[in-house]
């Protein structure tokens, strides 16, 4: 008979991986496609609660949430006499969040009927096998007469212009263009879209899972 002291077997239990998280982070870059002039490169802030409704939705397949506009507007700076300029802080908290002055909109969601334009005003979802981030890559052109009223040349030195763009937030589809969430938000240095110009923005949000993939 084999000896009562024998050593029992252990069996190490592999726990599956259940606290993970996911990061969001943005940035936009903002120029010219022609003169190749680049007027912003920047990070933006996401608004966190709004963001994870829109995942959680469209997870669901409820289809709503996912990305449809971008939103331009001019009240996210002050200019003084002297020029200098005051930025304000990113609108990120509370559902109800929106950018401070919204004077303009674009759809940019490429699968629907209201973009005009979906080659240049769409979004593009890019991911490299093996990474646990996805980037989604949104497009817009704000061509030469777009938006209707805007000034003949970029030299205004009127900053409260309803063209002279100083922030941008990307807004969610909930059934009604124009009325989504808010998203993202972003402040700059002010810029003026005029009709001598072209001006695209490439507004990157890339989505991490974060986990240590290890035992416990």
């Amino acid at each position: 008979m084999k000896s009562t002291d024998k050593k029992q077997e252990v069996e190490k239990m592999e726990k599956p991986q259940e606290n993970g998280g996911v990061h969001v982070e943005g940035h936009i870059k903002i120029f010219d496609p022609e003169s190749k002039e680049v007027f912003i490169d920047k990070r933006n802030a996401i608004h966190y609660e709004n963001m994870s409704e829109a995942l959680a939705t469209m997870l669901a397949n409820k289809s709503t949430g996912f990305v449809h506009e971008m939103h331009f507007g001019n009240g996210g700076t002050s200019v003084d006499p002297t020029g200098v300029v005051t930025y304000l802080p990113a609108n990120s908290t509370g559902a109800s969040a929106d950018l401070y002055n919204q004077t303009y909109y674009k759809v940019v969601d490429d699968n629907s009927s209201l973009n005009l334009d979906p080659t240049r005003n769409k979004i593009t979802p890019t991911h490299t096998p093996g990474l646990v981030y996805t980037d989604i890559v949104v497009s817009c052109l704000l061509d030469y007469g777009e938006p209707s009223g805007q000034q003949a040349f970029d030299n205004t030195t009127n900053f409260d212009d309803d063209f002279v763009f100083d922030e941008l937030g990307l807004k969610s589809w909930n059934g009604t263009a124009g009325t989504g969430k808010l998203l993202t938000h972003v402040v700059f240095h002010p810029v003026q879209k005029s009709l001598n110009r072209l001006i695209q923005i490439d507004y990157t949000v890339r989505i991490q899972t974060l986990t240590s993939l290890g035992t416990v």
